[in-house]
């Protein structure tokens, strides 16, 4: 499945980019790469996937030689969202062999951690094939990184969930134990109000632990319910609530996800499943520099 790599994720790629190539060469050079290789040897490489995977950040190849050395020439082979087997080549390269030497490490650190996150992704997305629900991330992402993992996971067929604090309210139970210290009405059906009434047009989320605070929050006809921590069988009578009641508002199951659940979760009918895990344990990617002549 691909995904499109637009301006916004163009523009976190030079951030990371700059800090990455700061930590590298602290605005001074590639000691050794200075003291072994002659300024006028050319050579090529090829960017080969090591293990089975989906690819995800080949764009970044580019931009990362361009703050480098413009000189290198960079051929992408595949397309972000692709999957591949040991041995595919990703992204041929030509150009001074100083300048790939010190872009080596930094092109990899991208492709070999957003490839892992679209992997992990997609293995989730297949193993619920068949069902209505869709997999999710969540904003347990790497700082300065989320533009970026968030697009990794479209990258493996999932779906983002909003992008920060900023785009949308999501209601869980730190924010309701405040708001009961100060609210004659602690209701969930309470809070829900008052966030419409501060944010009307904004989509509203609220986190739920019991069946009965899901009846509660159905009043209110929030966006999403996000069922938190739920076995399978209170997930069943929760969307069965939810049909008989309030067939508009979504589903969401979270927490205790994983390859071993995650089927038994999405046939219970829920319309989502969000995984921190997508973005704060997807094992990395494999992908290598073979070298040429």
């Amino acid at each position: 499945m691909e995904s499109t790599f637009t301006s916004l994720e163009q523009a976190a790629t030079r951030t990371l980019i700059d800090l990455a190539l700061e930590e590298d060469l602290r605005g001074g050079c590639d000691l050794t790469s200075i003291a072994l290789v002659p300024q006028e040897q050319h050579g090529t490489v090829q960017i080969v996937a090591r293990q089975p995977g989906v690819v995800a950040g080949l764009p970044i190849i580019e931009q990362v030689f361009w703050e480098i050395d413009a000189e290198v020439q960079v051929d992408l082979l595949l397309r972000d969202g692709e999957s591949v087997s040991p041995g595919r080549v990703l992204a041929s390269l030509e150009g001074p062999v100083r300048s790939l030497l010190t872009g080596e490490r930094t092109v990899l650190n991208f492709l070999t951690a957003l490839g892992g996150v679209a992997t992990l992704t997609r293995r989730f997305v297949d193993a619920i094939e068949g069902t209505q629900a869709r997999i999710l991330d969540t904003r347990k992402t790497w700082p300065g990184w989320r533009t970026l993992q968030k697009y990794a996971v479209r990258c493996g067929g999932g779906t983002n969930h909003r992008i920060g604090l900023y785009d949308g309210v999501l209601i869980k139970d730190n924010h309701l134990a405040a708001w009961r210290t100060q609210s004659p009405d602690g209701s969930v059906a309470a809070a829900i109000r008052e966030a419409r009434r501060r944010w009307p047009g904004k989509p509203i989320e609220v986190e739920v632990d019991t069946l009965v605070q899901l009846n509660d929050a159905l009043h209110e006809k929030p966006e999403i319910v996000l069922l938190d921590n739920m076995p399978p069988d209170l997930l069943r009578e929760a969307v069965d609530i939810r049909d008989r009641f309030a067939g508009s508002v979504l589903l969401e199951a979270s927490g205790g996800v994983n390859m071993t659940t995650i089927r038994s979760i999405a046939e219970t009918g829920v319309d989502r499943i969000s995984i921190g895990a997508l973005t704060h344990s997807a094992p990395a990617l494999d992908i290598a520099f073979d070298w040429g002549k």
